[in-house]
């Protein structure tokens, strides 16, 4: 982090008069450069700082979704992210994105990126994930094999207004609830519940040491799960997916993906348009980038990499908005057939943000991959050891673990309390995110206490609005099909 400059008060304890500038501590600075003699402003100052700020962005600023005279077109927005993608590709990324009105704002980044854009910035910014909807929580396995819950995609990661993040959030709460019949209320209260988790846990961090923030993990193979209230259907919940992610591993994916061929070597299934194999010189071009990948890792990590060698490379269809990209998949055995790697290697294309934010300093900017797996790195409580970046035809790459101890939560299809205890404890994760490299302190001091709430009513307020607005779009989207003005794929299952 940045560090803020100590100004003596006059008398000691006081808060500052007003928030100036460099008491709220910046999320990153251009390659950090360390000064151990200058320290940073209490805690309680830097409060004082994020409340002062409401001022001049109150929390009912928060709620308000007004159309924009200037709004540009969402279908063209919406194609233009598609230039650079792999052009056979795209009817299926809109297929997807078409069938429904969530599967449309997962795949409308950068619609929702220009609205955010144009609406109030508390002041604050954080190293935000940049598409925090629901779909993008979940569990995965930590080096020690434990499983933890938490943030699990950082293609949009950037520099950015923390409340961005708790919008899209909330967002996709409310979007995706919503198409699975619950009623207004309720969605409204599992947002609201996001929210106050969002303020609950940022409250609780603010006066922590710096450390004490990054040890914080949500491990969810544990009875007790540190910081979220579970109740017994939850507990239910996530056991059951628990068990499913100890079931996806390295040994299971080569199972299901690969095959042995009758001279005793092995090779990817072809599986089109989801798992397809590519020529020689793509099988070259991609081994040749995981040699370069390998030099992005720690020296101790590459040594164990060193033990295994690439079996195939096949291209591999991912996600909603990232389909169109290039992405391919790497086995790769060490020891014996029972020792399969599996590396998911994925273009990195520009965040959706970009347009409306200063972005990464240097050398993260500098290359697309590199910036997500920084991004990852600063906001995930525990990481993939294979984290890294390459570049594979003068195109920005980056590589991790494909579905190693990977699990999802089912929270579009909760209703009740176990509705509300994982909103909350989406916003507890996201709370933990942000206050690794952002000013919880600060935060805390906008959002407030949490015992009104008048910030959760405001965002769930911008929520339903920006639900309604996403409907309307969903319709303008498949009106566009229909017309020819869009391909889509028949088949927007594969």
């Amino acid at each position: 982090m940045e560090r803020a400059v100590i100004e003596q008060d006059a008398e000691a304890g006081e808060p500052p008069p007003s928030p100036a500038p460099d008491l709220v501590l910046a999320p990153i600075a251009d390659f950090p450069r360390i000064d151990l003699r200058v320290g940073v402003e209490s805690w309680d100052k830097r409060r004082h700082a994020g409340k002062k700020l409401r001022d001049e962005v109150p929390h009912a600023a928060q709620g308000t979704f007004a159309a924009d005279p200037d709004r540009p077109d969402p279908v063209a927005l919406i194609e233009a992210a598609h230039a650079g993608r792999q052009p056979h590709l795209i009817p299926l990324r809109v297929a997807r994105m078409a069938t429904s009105p969530f599967a449309f704002l997962r795949g409308a980044a950068h619609v929702m990126a220009w609205d955010l854009s144009r609406g109030p910035r508390s002041g604050i910014d954080v190293v935000m994930n940049g598409d925090a909807h629901t779909d993008n929580f979940g569990l995965f396995g930590t080096p020690q094999q434990d499983i933890v819950l938490d943030l699990n995609d950082f293609d949009e990661v950037t520099i950015g207004p923390w409340e961005w993040d708790l919008k899209r959030l909330a967002a996709g709460l409310a979007v995706a609830t919503a198409e699975a019949g619950a009623p207004a209320r309720e969605s409204r209260g599992a947002v609201m519940e996001a929210v106050l988790g969002y303020q609950h846990t940022m409250r609780r961090l603010a006066p922590q040491g710096s450390l004490d923030v990054w040890y914080q993990t949500t491990r969810v193979d544990v009875p007790r799960l540190s910081g979220l209230r579970l109740d017994v259907e939850a507990r239910a919940v996530i056991r059951r997916a628990v068990d499913k992610a100890r079931r996806r591993n390295n040994r299971s994916l080569l199972s299901q993906v690969a095959e042995r061929r009758t001279d005793g070597s092995w090779r990817l299934k072809t599986d089109a348009p989801i798992l397809t194999p590519v020529d020689d010189a793509v099988r070259e071009g991609v081994v040749t980038g995981l040699e370069r990948y390998a030099e992005t890792l720690p020296r101790e990590r590459r040594f164990m990499l060193d033990r295994y060698h690439v079996v195939d490379v096949a291209h591999r269809v991912v996600g909603v908005g990232s389909v169109g990209t290039r992405a391919y998949l790497a086995l790769l055995f060490g020891n014996s057939d029972a020792d399969a790697l599996f590396l998911q290697v994925k273009e990195a294309v520009r965040p959706a943000h970009a347009p409306y934010l200063p972005g990464m300093p240097d050398p993260y900017a500098g290359h697309e991959g590199e910036r997500v797996i920084y991004g990852q790195r600063l906001l995930q409580a525990v990481g993939d050891p294979l984290l890294g970046w390459t570049s594979i035809a003068d195109r920005p790459f980056y590589v991790r673990q494909m579905k190693n101890l990977k699990g999802t939560i089912p929270l579009a299809r909760m209703t009740g309390a176990s509705l509300l205890t994982f909103s909350y404890a989406y916003g507890t994760l996201l709370a933990r995110a942000h206050a690794r490299t952002g000013d919880a302190a600060a935060i805390t001091g906008y959002c407030g206490s949490g015992k009104n709430d008048h910030l959760a009513a405001a965002i769930a307020d911008w929520a339903a609005a920006y639900a309604a607005r996403n409907a309307a779009d969903f319709d303008l989207f498949r009106a566009a099909i229909a017309g020819g003005r869009l391909e889509a794929a028949e088949d927007p299952c594969l």
